[in-house]
C-alpha cells in the first residue's frame, strides 16, 4: 500500500510538473533508491517481489485508465478490511511441504489446502476478507489438455429465471438457493447491531466482522452453486444455449434488482463462457428480442397472450399443445440458437 501510493503520487507529479509520464521500470529504479533512505529503510524488511509486484499494479492500473477501462487510480487507504498482496515464485522460494508452505520472508506458514494440483507454482497472493478470514491463491502453470476432459455430446436449452434458477430443454427445472433471501433477516439483525455501536469502539469493531461473516456466506454459498452447476451444464453438453439478456439495463427495475442480483446470472454466464470453451464445447446466444416464451415449440404459433408473466403454462391455439411456459422457451432458445449457427456456417 505504501509504495503504490507513494510512486502514485510520483506520478502524477511528475506529469503535473514536467508531463512526463514514469514507467514501471523507471519506478522500479526509484524503489531502489528509496529502500536506501533512512526514513523509509524498513522497506527492505519486506518481500522484494511484493513491492516490484505493487509497482506492476499500479503501472496495470494506469495502463486501463488510459485504455479507458477504468477511472484514474486511486489511492489505497490503510483503514481498507479487505488487503492483498501478491508475491512471485523465485528459485522455489513458495513450495508446500507437508500441510505448510513457504513464502518469502515469512517462513512456513500453516495451511488447509482446498484440493491438490501439479505443475510449477508462478506468484502467490495472500488476501485478507472483511470477515478477517486469510486466504493464499497460488497460479500455478500447468498443461492445458490436462484441465480439459471431453464433454457427453449432448445439447441444451436454458431459460433462466427468479423463482426457478433455470429450466432447460429436457424439461429439467434447476431450484434457485436465494442465499441472499434465506439468511436476510440475520443479516438485517447484524446491521441493526452495528448501527448501535459507538464508533472506532471494539464492540463495534466485533459487530463489523459478524456483519461481513453474514455476507461472506452469502457469496460462498451462491458461488459454490454457481461453479457446480455451470461445471456440470459444460461437461455434459457440446452446445450450451442461452437468452442474450441486458442484465445492466435489467437492475433499473428497482422491484426486480435484488432478487437478479441475488441470482447472479452474469456470473453464470461468464463462468459458462470459459468452462465450455475449456470442455470443447460452445455457448451460443440468441437475440434478446426472440419471442422464445410466447412461441409454440412444435408448430412455432405465436401467441400473443402469454406476453402476460402470469401466465406460467398455456395451450397452443394451433396444435393444442401443453406448454409449461419456461420449458417451451428453453427449447425455442436452443432451436433458434441452432438455427442462427447453420446460417452463418
Amino acid at each position: 500500500r505504501f509504495v503504490f501510493n507513494h510512486f502514485l503520487a510520483v506520478r502524477r507529479d511528475e506529469w503535473k510538473a514536467n508531463h512526463n509520464s514514469l514507467t514501471y521500470v523507471k519506478t522500479s529504479k526509484l524503489l531502489t533508491d528509496l529502500k536506501k533512505r533512512e526514513e523509509t529503510r524498513w522497506l527492505s524488511e519486506v518481500d522484494s517481489m511484493a513491492l516490484q509486484e505493487s509497482l506492476r499494479n499500479l503501472d496495470r492500473a494506469f495502463q486501463n485508465f488510459f485504455a479507458k477501462r477504468a477511472r484514474y487510480p486511486r489511492f489505497k487507504s490503510k483503514h481498507s478490511h479487505s488487503q492483498s498482496y501478491r508475491t512471485r515464485n523465485q528459485t522455489n522460494g513458495i513450495r508446500i511441504i507437508g500441510k505448510r508452505i513457504k513464502l518469502p520472508k515469512l517462513g512456513l506458514v500453516r495451511i488447509k489446502q482446498s484440493r491438490d494440483f501439479g505443475g510449477r507454482i508462478l506468484s502467490a497472493t495472500v488476501s485478507r476478507a472483511a470477515s478477517g478470514k486469510y486466504y493464499l491463491s497460488l497460479c500455478v502453470e500447468v498443461e492445458r489438455g490436462s484441465l480439459s476432459c471431453p464433454n457427453d455430446g449432448k445439447q441444451i436449452g436454458i431459460d433462466v429465471g427468479l423463482k426457478v434458477f433455470y429450466s432447460d430443454s429436457n424439461g429439467d427445472i434447476v431450484e434457485n438457493p436465494h442465499p441472499l433471501k434465506k439468511l436476510q433477516r440475520k443479516l438485517r439483525r447484524e446491521q441493526r447491531r452495528l448501527s448501535r455501536k459507538m464508533p472506532k469502539s471494539v464492540n463495534r469493531e466485533r459487530a463489523r466482522v459478524r456483519v461481513a461473516r453474514v455476507h461472506e456466506r452469502i457469496a460462498n454459498i451462491r458461488r459454490d452453486f454457481l461453479h457446480k452447476i455451470s461445471t456440470r451444464l459444460a461437461r455434459e453438453n457440446q452446445t450450451v444455449a442461452v437468452e442474450h439478456l441486458n442484465i445492466k439495463g435489467m437492475l433499473r427495475n428497482h422491484r426486480l434488482a435484488k432478487s437478479i442480483s441475488d441470482a447472479s446470472w452474469s456470473e453464470f454466464f461468464r463462468q459458462l463462457t470459459y468452462k465450455t470453451e475449456l470442455h470443447g464445447g460452445e455457448l451460443l446466444k440468441v437475440d434478446t428480442f426472440y419471442p422464445s416464451s410466447q412461441t409454440c415449440s412444435v408448430c412455432g404459433y405465436q401467441n400473443p397472450l402469454t406476453k402476460d408473466l402470469s401466465v406460467r403454462e398455456w395451450d397452443c391455439p394451433a396444435c393444442g399443445t401443453h406448454h409449461d411456459r419456461d420449458v417451451n422457451a428453453a427449447k425455442n432458445i436452443l432451436r433458434k440458437a441452432l438455427e442462427d449457427k447453420s446460417k452463418v456456417a
